[in-house]
């Protein structure tokens, strides 16, 4: 047996833990594969379980940082949660078995540490699991089958994961794991992780949709046969998917005006083109996709009906925001779906009173876009001077029918009230926390969008309304002007008209003006994610704001024009295209479109004055 450990000094980040007892065992596995470990235990562990940890190959010179490249970033080290059924009996339902085999013989070789944590299923017991595996038989995933009994989808905390290495002095590690959770707890609990080394992917019939479920669902680095997985649409696919709606959307616009929201099978074709989840990190079953993907659905859905596309345009990016909470949130909102539909208003902040177990939450919000169709609302709080956003189930809220408008009367933006509300500890969280890059979510997930700051898709939403909006009356002006026959003249169409021609290509180039703007922006928001933090620098912000505000401006202009060339039948409420100016002269009026204010900040941010608006 090694000689007694030196216990090395603990941080502070978790409870102090220390070795019990170690031991020599000789290992050998069913394929002859053969290793001798050193097994510790442990006194003072957290969860007060029979954690073990199993030191294999020169762990010491790894634990001390060795010379050679495989060692210097520390030993490397195996979190494995025990399963009986996969280590023990070789079940195929899971992985477990084959990754235990795997990271003897891999850790074997680089030296390190295998811990062998007693969480059995995800940390909801043999039991539990075995009762989770009947629910999958009828054709619930490993996640939602432990959620159908109660549990979390992961109940697992590595806190004795962590005293046991830094019993060791193991402070810095490379993780053998696809599992993105465990490096990401391991770093809030003072463990630098220098590398995350995936394992292998053990595929078999039977464990073909439990590794889906953890590729899809959390984020896990697996590599499956593209056959094994649901498929994800690309750029050009759902785009096209959304070009499908368009004549569904125009043929009920009217409709969204008269119910002051969208039908409900505009928002059943939406779901079923998979609009909703196209934000969402793969790890919860989205497509993940990227800003120019999402802008290009909003303007696109406006080329159909502009109420749709900003409704639209808000629920995906609130899914995004639902994507940077913490993992017991995002279980319980994500629990039906990749898409679980949400309005956000923060107008005028509420109150939130600290109470036992939670808040107190108070308050009328307004502009709840979207919420005739959500089941969760985000509501901006206030507590001790500090913002926060707490989330609550819509079912709990006063709805005001507030949204009488003269446009966008079909997104249902209407007013939220609540009293004295309580609102669990874990649903409400910091605002700046959630804003900035480094978000809860973002070490969950691996998915860049989740690095981009709060405000930057919101300001997206209007612009891209505006332009889509213009792009389809500059479409309805060219088809009046050819095959109209206009009054009191001697031309057979408008379009034979010199004066006609002039007007067309003016509204044209304001069409192409808007275009331009909004893809400079647009193209700056995508560089600014190339970057680690996706964080823009203060010209960049100024240059990306001022370009989608000319945008919109360039945008209503083209369509007062096109509305004031079309005659008086263009004002007839079943003419599309009084509704689409009426539907612009509000988008003009959104903060994100406020153009006095935006050329001002924008201005102080091009002289390297500084902003003075700490939202800009």
């Amino acid at each position: 047996m090694t000689a007694c450990l030196e216990i090395a000094p603990h941080s502070d980040s978790v409870p102090t833990a220390s070795v019990r007892s170690q031991v020599s065992v000789p290992l050998r596995f069913a394929d002859g594969f053969s290793a001798t470990v050193e097994v510790l235990t442990f006194h003072g562990l957290a969860d007060g379980k029979e954690h073990l940890l199993l030191a294999l190959g020169p762990w010491e010179q790894a634990l001390l940082g060795g010379a050679s490249a495989s060692n210097s970033n520390g030993p490397l080290v195996r979190l494995h949660s025990e399963c009986m059924t996969g280590d023990v009996f070789g079940s195929e339902r899971c992985d477990c078995g084959p990754q235990l085999r795997e990271a003897v013989e891999k850790i074997a070789g680089a030296g390190g540490f295998l811990l062998y944590l007693r969480q059995e299923g995800r940390g909801i017991g043999l039991y539990s699991k075995l009762d989770a595996y009947a629910l999958q038989d009828t054709g619930l995933d490993t996640y939602d089958a432990n959620i159908a009994l109660g549990h979390g989808g992961d109940e697992r905390d590595y806190t004795a994961a962590a005293q046991m290495l830094e019993a060791l002095g193991a402070a810095r590690i490379r993780l053998l794991s696809n599992n993105p959770d465990k490096a990401s707890q391991l770093t809030e609990l003072g463990i630098e992780v220098s590398e995350q080394v995936p394992t292998g992917v053990h595929l078999s019939r039977a464990n073909e949709r439990y590794l889906m479920a953890k590729r899809d669902r959390t984020g896990h680095t697996l590599e499956l046969p593209e056959a094994t997985g649901a498929a994800v649409p690309g750029h050009e696919e759902m785009i096209a998917r959304v070009e499908a709606l368009l004549p569904r959307l125009r043929g009920r616009a009217e409709e969204a005006e008269q119910l002051r929201r969208l039908p409900d099978s505009t928002v059943e074709d939406l779901k079923g083109a998979g609009v909703f989840q196209l934000l969402a990190p793969k790890g919860l079953g989205g497509h993940s996709m990227g800003v120019e993907t999402y802008v290009e659905v909003i303007r696109r859905l406006a080329r159909g009906c502009a109420s749709t596309a900003w409704t639209a345009g808000h629920l995906i990016e609130h899914v995004w925001m639902l994507a940077r909470w913490p993992r017991r949130v995002q279980d319980e909102v994500f629990a039906n779906g990749a898409a679980p539909l949400a309005a956000a208003t923060g107008a005028p902040v509420g109150e939130a009173v600290k109470v036992p177990g939670g808040f107190s939450v108070s308050g009328h919000w307004s502009f709840a876009s979207g919420v005739m169709h959500s089941e969760w609302a985000l509501l901006a709080v206030q507590c001790e001077g500090k913002r926060l956003q707490a989330i609550v189930p819509v079912a709990g809220l006063e709805l005001l029918d507030a949204w009488h408008t003269a446009g966008l009367r079909g997104t249902g933006s209407n007013d939220l009230r609540a009293s004295a509300l309580f609102v669990p500890e874990h649903r409400v969280m910091d605002w700046q926390l959630l804003s900035a890059a480094n978000n809860p979510g973002s070490r969950i997930h691996q998915d860049p969008m989740l690095h981009t700051p709060m405000a930057t898709l919101l300001n997206l939403v209007a612009p891209s309304t505006a332009l889509g909006s213009a792009e389809y009356a500059i479409d309805l002006f060219r088809e009046q002007l050819l095959v109209r026959k206009v009054k009191n003249t001697t031309e057979f169409r408008q379009a034979d008209s010199a004066l006609a021609q002039a007007r067309f290509s003016q509204a044209f180039g304001h069409v192409a003006t808007a275009r331009l703007h909004w893809k400079e922006a647009v193209q700056a928001v995508a560089a600014s994610q190339q970057r680690s933090d996706a964080q823009m620098t203060e010209e960049e912000r100024a240059t990306y704001r001022l370009s989608l505000a000319l945008s919109g401006q360039a945008s209503e202009e083209a369509v007062r024009m096109i509305a004031s060339a079309s005659g008086g039948s263009a004002h007839r409420l079943s003419h599309p295209l009084q509704r689409i100016q009426r539907d612009v002269n509000v988008l003009l009026n959104h903060p994100t479109l406020s153009f006095d204010p935006i050329v001002e900040q924008s201005g102080r941010g091009l002289l390297g004055l500084g902003f003075t608006a700490p939202s800009f």
